[in-house]
């Protein structure tokens, strides 16, 4: 087995999740994705309108501009503190995006598109997932990847995407400029590697002879093998992704419950047998130290988590479970895409000093950490009858949205994410009391 040190820093994890109507319990296709970040980057949210814009517009991303389409959509995400682009979102159209570092034979640039920047490129410009993917691809190809996903060292790396909406879900996976996609019916998973093999839908127009050429794949007109030609294990081991992978695509086949949002919440909280609390004690050296909800210190944390059930009843507005910091010590409190966000949901920056739902949480967390043995499973506890209110609180009021103009509706559902901010933080002060206590 690769022996890995404690000292080594990889900053490479993250794991979506997806379930198309057919697999899901409800019929409503599910999508989810664990953030892996540095573990005192914030990662607030970010609500923003569609817009329109005017002809030969330039648009800034983290390093690079490109050209502005022109019409954006609305969109909700989640966002390192710092950057421009988000790790996963969902927008008006019920397109859900979420990226993935990966590692390939190719080069990364200093410069050029993150794997972030994708991710909301493609929230702002499609309206279902095969466009988002189509978008991407587009992107990728003109622009390529590049660019440092951190703020304290130089880091590019390339990117895999799943995007999802209520019909369809399909994975991307890129290398420097060239790509492979892949529908995935009836769902799927992705974490930090190259999975997809011969069984790619699409490929890139150069893929194939740039594998030709760089002597990974023979010139003998056999179907591309994309992982076999570009994956690299190199410079990160398999151990620290592959049992993460096995993990998720396990939950899927067979999962906890019957698949539905609840059902998912278990799956990105996974500490393999330890269940939805982190057991610390896990060697380096032992898959068990990479979880799906990660704890991994120099490989990073889960900074941020989203669930979305992408296709609501008729009339019914789309709902985002959002968990921030590790989704085993944390809820997932709902909030809405079309009305606009309590205020502590959006802060949060370098210091704990301004405030912010993230810092808050990240206070909990960070009290738990002194004693996890002690403290996990009754703070998970505490926090799972609060869930099981909320489903129902939100089932409520989802109806009570029934037949109302959308103003009416928006502003039901801002009053409501206000009292659950409002209860969810009086809880949150008393359990950090309790446990720093």
């Amino acid at each position: 087995m690769t022996s890995i040190s404690t000292s080594q820093t990889f900053r490479i994890c993250c794991d979506s999740v997806v379930a198309t109507a057919s697999l899901a319990s409800r019929g409503r296709a599910i999508f989810a994705k664990n953030s892996d970040r540095p573990p005192d980057e914030a990662q607030p949210l970010v609500s923003l309108p569609a817009a329109d814009h005017p002809t030969g517009a330039k648009l800034r991303c983290q390093y690079i501009q490109i050209e502005q389409v022109p019409h954006t959509h609305a969109f909700l995400g989640s966002r390192p503190h710092w950057l421009w682009g988000c790790e996963h979102g969902v927008n008006e159209h019920g397109v859900a995006v979420g990226n993935h570092t990966i590692y390939t034979r190719d080069p990364v640039a200093e410069t050029g598109l993150q794997g972030m920047d994708l991710v909301r490129l493609a929230l702002e410009r499609a309206v279902s997932a095969r466009e988002a993917v189509g978008v991407m691809a587009a992107l990728i190809e003109r622009h390529g990847q590049g660019g440092s996903g951190f703020a304290d060292l130089v880091w590019p790396y390339h990117n895999s995407f799943i995007a999802a909406d209520a019909s369809e879900a399909w994975l991307l996976e890129a290398s420097a400029g060239n790509w492979a996609s892949k529908r995935l019916d009836p769902g799927g998973s992705a974490s930090n590697h190259v999975t997809i093999g011969t069984d790619w839908d699409a490929l890139s127009s150069g893929c194939v002879a740039h594998a030709v050429a760089s002597g990974w794949w023979p010139a003998d007109g056999a179907r591309l093998d994309f992982a076999a030609a570009y994956r690299d294990s190199s410079v990160i081991p398999p151990i620290v992704s592959t049992g993460r992978y096995r993990k998720t695509c396990g939950l899927l086949a067979d999962p906890p419950r019957p698949l539905d949002v609840g059902a998912f919440k278990r799956i990105m909280r996974d500490h393999y047998e330890s269940g939805d609390v982190h057991t610390p004690g896990h060697p380096p050296d032992d898959e068990r130290f990479f979880s799906v909800c990660m704890h991994s210190g120099a490989v990073g944390v889960t900074a941020a988590s989203m669930i979305v059930e992408l296709a609501p009843p008729p009339g019914a507005p789309l709902v985002a479970w959002i968990s921030f910091c590790n989704p085993c010590i944390t809820p997932y409190l709902p909030v809405f895409p079309e009305a606009a966000l309590p205020d502590d949901f959006t802060r949060g920056g370098r210091e704990s000093e301004g405030g912010g739902a993230w810092w808050r949480f990240k206070q909990l967390l960070t009290a738990v950490e002194a004693d996890f043995p002690r403290h996990a499973r009754s703070v998970r506890d505490a926090w799972s009858g609060y869930e099981r209110e909320l489903e129902s609180e939100t089932d409520r009021v989802l109806a009570a949205t029934t037949g109302k103009t959308r103003a009416e509706r928006r502003a039901t559902l801002e009053r409501f994410m206000a009292d659950v901010w409002r209860e969810a933080s009086s809880r949150l002060d008393a359990l950090i009391s309790k446990v720093a206590g």
